[in-house]
């Protein structure tokens, strides 16, 4: 019994120190250029997974080429724009018009990192866990 006591009372810390690590990454996104391969039209390329719309970013070319070779598409040029995260988050989530965050190196598994449209990450107007852009947690 003892164990269970001393696991629940360490999980509210393990979570604020999780909490931290992710304000420290969002941080360091913000601050940084990334690739972001964009269509024809110059459009970012995206995927939808989870009823969330995902604009890819790649923190650089190595990152981006294994990504199109997991997509069997290594063959051919992938045009890309470099944004800062920051633009990335604050102005093409908002103008895309459905839930939408930022998949960072989706093709390096683990390695990879995804910046959800919730509070804190995107502006509180298209974030998921916003009421109606009332700013009102949900």
């Amino acid at each position: 019994m003892p164990e269970r006591a001393a696991t629940r009372a360490g999980a509210p810390d393990d979570a604020e120190r999780r909490r931290r690590e992710f304000a420290v990454l969002l941080g360091e996104f913000r601050r940084t250029p990334v690739l972001v391969p964009v269509d024809e039209q110059g459009t970012p390329l995206t995927g939808d997974f989870g009823g969330v719309r995902w604009i890819y970013a790649f923190s650089d070319e190595p990152a981006l080429a294994r990504f199109a070779l997991a997509r069997g598409e290594g063959g051919r040029e992938w045009p890309y724009h470099r944004w800062l995260g920051a633009r990335l988050l604050d102005a093409m989530v908002p103008a895309v018009g459905v839930p939408c965050g930022v998949a960072l190196d989706c093709a390096d598994g683990e390695e990879g990192m995804v910046f959800p449209p919730v509070r804190g990450v995107v502006p509180d107007e298209v974030a998921v866990d916003v009421d109606g852009g009332t700013g009102v947690a949900r």
